[in-house]
């Protein structure tokens, strides 16, 4: 239990951090820093735990180690922002 818990709270610091680093590189689409931190924790939990529950992490052979389940958090935090900052209705 205590170890789930800590691979929850590194996928959420990793998203943030992807979400945070992703959302200013789509400059007309960036959707500001709030809004690039919720879709980006939200995104690292979803795709960290997503990607470990279906064994994908185990099948490139990162699954057990804590940097690559924290890298594959900070790909999917750092493209759920630009993916909504793409759709973004453009004013």
């Amino acid at each position: 239990m205590e170890n789930m818990l800590v691979k929850i709270i590194i996928d959420l610091v990793a998203g943030l951090i992807g979400g945070n680093v992703a959302g200013p590189l789509n400059k007309s689409g960036n959707l500001g820093p709030v809004l690039n931190s919720i879709l980006g924790a939200v995104g690292g939990i979803a795709g960290g735990q997503g990607l470990d529950a279906a064994g994908i992490l185990d099948q490139l052979g990162i699954g057990g180690g804590t940097a690559g389940h924290a890298g594959a958090a900070a790909i999917i935090g750092a493209l759920l922002p630009l993916i909504i900052g793409f759709f973004k209705k453009k004013a």
